[in-house]
């Protein structure tokens, strides 16, 4: 069976892969991955494909952001197939959406009642002081930590960009693993039923294929 691997913007540039590997640059990450996906592909005839444009782009973001040099790019072009995935015909299953619409649900409620308990809080500053002035240093941090609460609710373990859906919907047309980092891609991998491998460890499993092949040919 041919290996095909989908690949998200975090099998490339998580931070934990990174130490795990001991790459000090994501450039530097990027450089070696897309190395070891251009091996496999010559020689294991295994492909990697990136959703285009969505992922492809945030991508090419990540690389001009970290100032990497051409060479990344000519990589990430020539050894990473661009696809975008076919909407309109891959069938995922009802019950899959009518499982997300629960976990949205009960992610929007659990979100406004920690709005309400800051709305509460705030208030309760209020009372404390008379000018306005007095409260700012207070309320900013009131404000940070409700953005952070809120994001960590609504954020963790869903689907909350359009390339993590491509990311799932191409993997579900080539019958291919997803490689991610990210929890919401993890667990929706997971309920569609795909194969899925975490970024940290992606790299070794290609070098892992890689050895054998070719300590098999070195016996030969």
């Amino acid at each position: 069976m041919r290996q095909r691997f989908v690949l998200d913007t975090t099998a490339i540039t998580d931070t934990g892969m990174r130490v795990k590997e001991g790459y000090e640059t994501l450039c530097e990450s990027a450089n070696d991955i897309l190395d070891l996906i251009a091996k496999a592909r010559l020689k294991l005839d295994i492909s990697c494909y990136v959703p285009y444009p969505s992922v492809y782009t945030e991508l090419t973001s990540f690389f001009k952001r970290y100032g990497c040099e051409k060479e990344v790019f000519v990589k990430l072009d020539t050894w990473l197939v661009k696809k975008t995935p076919n909407r309109y015909e891959v069938k995922i299953p009802a019950e899959i959406f009518h499982e997300y619409i629960i976990t949205m649900r009960q992610k929007i409620n659990k979100a406004r009642r920690i709005a309400e308990d800051f709305m509460w809080e705030s208030s309760a500053l209020g009372l404390k002081y008379e000018k306005r002035e007095d409260l700012k240093d207070e309320v900013g941090e009131l404000i940070s930590k409700f953005r952070d609460k809120y994001r960590e609710v609504m954020r963790h373990g869903v689907l909350d960009s359009s390339p993590d859906l491509d990311v799932l919907l191409l993997a579900k047309e080539l019958d291919a693993a997803v490689v991610s980092s990210d929890e919401g891609i993890r667990r929706w991998s997971e309920r569609m039923g795909l194969r899925f491998v975490e970024a940290n460890k992606f790299p070794r499993m290609l070098r892992e294929y890689l050895r054998l092949v070719e300590g098999k040919k070195d016996e030969d």
